[in-house]
């Protein structure tokens, strides 16, 4: 019997719009698992976009709209290391004094980033049906400093006995997305992505793969831009490919 028997799946606004293959196979492992997975039909944003900008009465009104789609006292589980740490970590300083304080502060409370889960919680065990392959991993700075799993997708892939993982050279380091921050402080951003896919092209990887859509989008843009084909591939995804041999 897994460790919990349900679980909320919040999927977040990329995932929604760009990347549902990533957000099927997260359900997908789940479901394997013997997870019920529950997927609220009304939930949209976290509320971080309005947040990191500033805008704080209306990242309230849109996290408050969320607050109805997971009222159980079941896990919420989030395949962003960034949106998780919005509603774990900023969900409290958000809505504090608010009428509806406590029932943030409990979802707060079980919210989990996805790879946070299937290790932690539900201590997953993969067999790997893949061909051999070297990845590179990137770690987003909320999974790595705000949600404190960076491990948590390094010891999944150190399952797949066929995958070589090549480390690069800043590991450590944003890749310069930041939400609004590529928006507001464009130069910067560019700059910090083009150390981090010259960092990852000089590993020799065939693959990148990271927890989060947003770091993804910026570091397969930027790919893309330079004329390079390397491949990135959200956590969920490369891993049901890896495991089940089949895409979701």
């Amino acid at each position: 019997m897994p460790a919990t028997s349900q679980v909320y799946f919040f999927a977040t606004c990329l995932i929604d719009l760009l990347y549902p293959q990533a957000g099927l196979a997260g359900m997908q492992l789940l479901r394997r698992e013997g997870v019920e997975v529950i997927f609220p039909a009304n939930q949209t944003c976290c509320g971080q976009p309005a947040f990191n900008s500033g805008y704080r009465d209306e990242a309230l009104a849109v996290a408050r709209a969320q607050l109805a789609c997971f009222p159980r006292d079941i896990p919420v589980v989030v395949p962003s290391g960034s949106c998780g740490g919005m509603m774990r970590q900023h969900w409290p300083e958000l809505f504090a004094g608010q009428p509806d304080e406590q029932a943030a502060l409990d979802v707060a409370a079980r919210t989990y980033e996805l790879t946070e889960f299937l290790v932690d919680v539900l201590q997953i065990r993969l067999r790997d049906l893949g061909e051999p392959l070297a990845v590179a991993i990137h770690t987003s700075c909320s999974a790595r400093r705000e949600m404190g799993v960076a491990d948590r997708i390094e010891s999944l892939v150190a399952q797949l006995d066929k995958v070589e993982v090549l480390t690069q050279a800043r590991k450590a380091e944003c890749c310069g997305f930041g939400g609004t921050f590529a928006v507001k402080q464009a130069d910067v951003s560019g700059a910090m992505v083009r150390d981090k896919t010259d960092a990852l092209r000089a590993t020799a990887a065939q693959c990148v793969i990271s927890q989060d859509c947003g770091c993804l989008m910026n570091i397969g843009g930027a790919f893309e831009k330079q004329g390079d084909g390397l491949q990135t591939r959200h956590i969920a995804e490369f891993l049901w490919e890896r495991t089940e041999g089949a895409a979701p």
